[in-house]
């Protein structure tokens, strides 16, 4: 089984400089090969194979003698990899079409090889052992090491490794039916009570303290420094809502997972409901696709299922006691009472209980197979084999420990 752990990295002066230059080195083979392939794929209406990528480094290595000098071999030959992959899920329909690189975005490198853990560092190829914050221990074999840069400067490493799969099983036996929505973040029926969790409104609480910043930096002059300084500014204000977010929903999910055996959710059209203007912004905020993400990998790490229905089952409209479906049912409509049997029903709770329900229908069904996160993966077409799941990691702003 694969396993992401992701960790701080504190590199010195030195050693921030030696990885600019890699970074350096990587965007611009990057940008060489997708220029050439474009090139190539104008005139002859083909595409360039893997072998012709990785056959215009030894050539390039010489007529650019910075390119060996400044940057381990592996790292190129993973970006003529990506490259391949990026061209691939493009055809196939996965991914957009592959893009070119710029230095003021996000830096990242790939190591597939001879990184190894030394007490709390990182020992890197060319660049020498890096001071890191591990949360956890690197247990198993490393496979592949991805050393990252966001903008607000700082450094981060996802290490790939190869663990044993091991017997996780929990205590909890619970089966959960969660309705996600904006006032209340996730309502969450366990067969007898409801609870709801609030929305935390991230991108809310700092709104304004963004917006300010964002007009500032606006008002500075392009390619000034000022600009530069204003720009990391804004990007940290950006990296706090992303971490409270994750924090939260991190929580959130772990708490469930812990609580549950199975978990029913549905099957959420989140692309096509932010082209409604007046909720895209809360829609964008909150987060359910990370959500149903992070219940999908720990579920499936405690060998639980995670169980999606249709998302045109008509949960809110449905009466949980006897089954009458309205005809309409407007957002602004929170509670009704059912025309039929009479039962009065809150909105959210009683989608919950609908959805729990439907899950269990399904999960009883005589040789039915329950819906699994795997299942949406493959219905937009995306290779399942050799998943990786990203590990906790609790705080990565953590402070660097005293050496």
């Amino acid at each position: 089984m694969l396993k992401a752990i992701k960790v701080r990295l504190y590199p010195t002066t030195e050693q921030q400089t030696a990885l600019s230059k890699s970074f350096g080195c990587a965007r611009w083979y990057w940008n060489y090969a997708l220029n050439a392939c474009i090139q190539h794929y104008d005139q002859t209406g083909k595409s360039k194979s893997l072998s012709i990528y990785k056959g215009l480094l030894p050539q390039l290595k010489v007529e650019y003698s910075w390119l060996k000098q400044d940057c381990y071999s592996s790292v190129l030959q993973c970006v003529a990899i990506n490259l391949d992959k990026a061209y691939k899920n493009f055809f196939d329909g996965r991914a957009k079409f592959p893009k070119f690189k710029s230095k003021f975005d996000k830096q990242s490198i790939q190591y597939p090889q001879s990184v190894t853990v030394v007490g709390d560092k990182l020992k890197i190829p060319k660049i020498g052992e890096v001071k890191a914050v591990f949360h956890r221990p690197i247990k198993g074999t490393i496979k592949t090491v991805t050393i990252s840069k966001n903008p607000t400067d700082k450094y981060f490493a996802s290490v790939l490794i190869q663990v044993e799969s091991t017997d996780n099983k929990l205590d909890g036996d619970k089966i959960l039916g969660i309705d996600l929505g904006l006032k209340d973040f996730a309502i969450v029926h366990d067969g007898e009570e409801v609870t709801k969790y609030s929305n935390p409104k991230c991108l809310l609480r700092h709104e304004r303290n963004i917006t300010r910043k964002q007009k500032k930096f606006a008002r500075k002059v392009k390619g000034s420094k000022s600009r530069q300084k204003q720009k990391k500014i804004v990007a940290k204000v950006h990296e706090r809502v992303s971490n409270s977010r994750q924090d939260f929903l991190h929580k959130l999910s772990r708490k469930l997972v812990n609580e549950s055996q199975i978990i029913v959710v549905e099957n959420l059209n989140v692309k096509g409901m932010i082209r409604n203007r007046k909720l895209s912004k809360s829609i964008s905020d909150v987060g359910w696709g990370m959500f149903v993400n992070f219940l999908s990998y720990k579920l499936k790490d405690n060998d639980c299922q995670l169980v999606e229905i249709g998302r045109f089952f008509p949960s809110s409209k449905t009466c949980s006691c006897c089954g009458h479906i309205m005809d309409t049912l407007p957002l602004d409509i929170r509670e009704w009472d059912c025309p039929s049997c009479g039962s009065h029903h809150d909105r959210d709770g009683n989608a919950s209980q609908n959805i729990r329900t439907e899950g269990l229908r399904i999960l009883s069904m005589d040789g039915g197979n329950p819906v699994l996160a795997e299942s949406r993966r493959s219905k937009t077409n995306k290779p399942q084999g050799g998943k990786a799941f990203v590990d906790e990691t609790g705080s990565l702003h953590r402070p660097a420990r005293a050496v």
